[in-house]
């Protein structure tokens, strides 16, 4: 299996957190599972081989060109075949660079992209099907994206109050309520909340609650740091509040939970 990451050119760094090239290089299928990472994604299906993923009533096989909503809770996932994937990994609150309709509507889902945006979408997987030079597809995908940003400036000024909040809530030593955060910006609790659902997903709280937990489990790959010191560094209450959320996210507890049989989240993990 390769992974790797691409930095986004300067004009979309605020938005795209990066774009990803998956390849595996054997036909064997194999199952992983998903955690929460708090960012929506499109991924581009480049590949002979196709994913499934089991939302709770069996295994489907995705579309070619995926929208991953905010995943909430763990979604297990199938690789089969000899996979090639382009992915473009958004920053929370840039979900509305590509969507219409609320954010949170897509939770838990790997909708088809071309259901929302029609052909210029399908065009541009054809496009990227006829090239085998990553820096050609690259560029097409940016050249996409650029086009939509243009065509949504109209909604960045929230979003962009929605990223410095989320900002400000993403710092280790974050331990304020809601109250306190909407009240400095000037707005009520509620109608952040209303922002957080609209442009990102997911409640501020929620938000907050995968935030920890991303860190978290970057530290129990490390496997040498105690649970109890993990908990402490990521803002846990105690260790048994850590363990029960890790769970929640995963299906496993900290203890239980092995890096180097998840390929795709020890790849995402180390990069």
């Amino acid at each position: 299996m390769k992974y790797r990451e691409i930095t986004p050119a300067n004009r979309l760094q605020q938005y795209v957190k990066c774009y990803y090239i998956y390849e595996s290089d054997t036909s064997t299928a194999f199952e992983d599972i998903v955690f929460p990472s708090g960012a929506m994604e499109i991924i581009f299906n480049l590949g002979a081989g196709h994913w499934q993923t089991d939302a709770g009533s069996g295994f489907v096989t995705t579309p070619a060109i995926e929208l991953w909503g905010q995943i909430i809770r763990p979604l297990p996932v199938k690789s089969i075949g000899k996979n090639t994937m382009l992915g473009i990994r958004f920053f929370p609150h840039a979900a509305s660079f590509i969507l219409n309709d609320k954010a949170s509507l897509f939770n838990n889902q790997v909708a088809d992209f071309s259901d929302i945006w029609g052909e210029v979408t399908t065009s541009l997987h054809g496009r990227l099907l006829d090239t085998a030079i990553w820096q050609e597809r690259i560029a097409l995908v940016e050249n996409f994206l650029l086009q939509r940003l243009a065509a949504s400036e109209g909604r960045w000024n929230k979003a962009g109050l929605i990223d410095h909040i989320m900002r400000e809530m993403g710092h280790e030593d974050f331990f304020d309520n809601i109250e306190n955060v909407a009240s400095r910006y000037g707005i009520t609790s509620r109608y952040l909340q209303k922002l957080f659902l609209q442009y990102t997903g997911l409640t501020p709280k929620l938000y907050t609650k995968i935030n920890r937990f991303q860190q978290s489990l970057k530290l129990v790959t490390q496997k040498d740091i105690p649970l109890t010191s993990i908990a402490y560094h990521c803002g846990y209450f105690d260790q048994s509040h850590f363990i029960k959320e890790f769970k929640s996210f995963t299906g496993l507890t900290p203890s239980g939970y092995a890096a180097d049989t998840s390929p795709i989240t020890v790849a995402a993990v180390q990069n």
